[in-house]
């Protein structure tokens, strides 16, 4: 997909924190009225670091809203950037540049699973409340693992959606559940098959670390899936 890069600097509006170790932003792009983007898609950050020029790229967490953006990262041990930007206070800046990217929704829209792990469910949270805003004929599944539940992210508006809308299930799966948790245990591709309910017809969207992108893939692959129904985004 095609972009227009629209502007060259963002400003911090506000951080905070929804789980351990992972915030979430909400930045402005003081050059622009507007800022159109596809949700799925990337924004560009650099800044210069420790004498040298580090840049990084980040899934878009939002809807379009005028000229602001939204992101939702962990930060990275050892890291570089994330770090930087952790320590961000509102009314700072970074050089910015987007939107980038074609991991979205393709057209025609189909029946869709998608499938995320940790901060991999970034994009999705704007890719599904806008098309769950205007389509109620599609059936979509947002299959979420993480470790703990306390880093089920944004799982109040995936609830809020799935209560909304009759055609979108939310199934969180935890890999280290604590006693009380009831809902779906293990990694996500261990609820593959029920997701897919023995379809090889829909579009499956993949976002989050290489090693679970590539083992769905593979997944997929071995059930007949062909090339087009498998959509994906690696954060390594």
């Amino acid at each position: 997909m095609s972009s227009n890069v629209i502007f060259s600097r963002a400003i911090l509006l506000e951080s905070r924190e929804i789980a351990p170790d992972i915030r979430h932003f909400i930045f402005e792009a003081p050059e622009v009225e507007e800022f159109p983007f596809v949700p799925g898609q990337f924004v560009s950050l650099s800044t210069d670091l420790h004498g040298r020029r580090i840049t990084r790229a980040y899934s878009l967490a939002s809807t379009p809203a005028g000229n602001r953006f939204e992101l939702c990262l962990n930060r990275v041990e050892d890291g570089v950037f994330s770090p930087h930007l952790f320590e961000m206070h509102p009314g700072e800046t970074v050089d910015a540049k987007g939107p980038y990217g074609a991991f979205v929704f393709r057209s025609p829209v189909n029946d869709s699973v998608l499938v995320a792990a940790g901060t991999g469910v970034a994009p999705f949270r704007g890719m599904l409340a806008s098309r769950l805003a205007i389509d109620d004929e599609h059936r979509f599944t947002l299959l979420f693992g993480v470790r703990h539940e306390y880093g089920l992210l944004y799982r109040d508006e995936f609830e809020e959606l799935a209560a909304k809308h009759a055609n979108f299930r939310f199934w969180p799966t935890l890999t280290r559940p604590e006693p009380g948790w009831t809902g779906r245990t293990g990694r996500v591709q261990q609820h593959l098959d029920e997701a897919l309910g023995g379809r090889a017809d829909i579009d499956v969207y993949i976002c989050g670390l290489k090693a679970m992108v590539d083992d769905v893939r593979a997944i997929l692959k071995a059930k007949g899936f062909e090339r087009r129904h498998i959509v994906y985004e690696k954060y390594d």
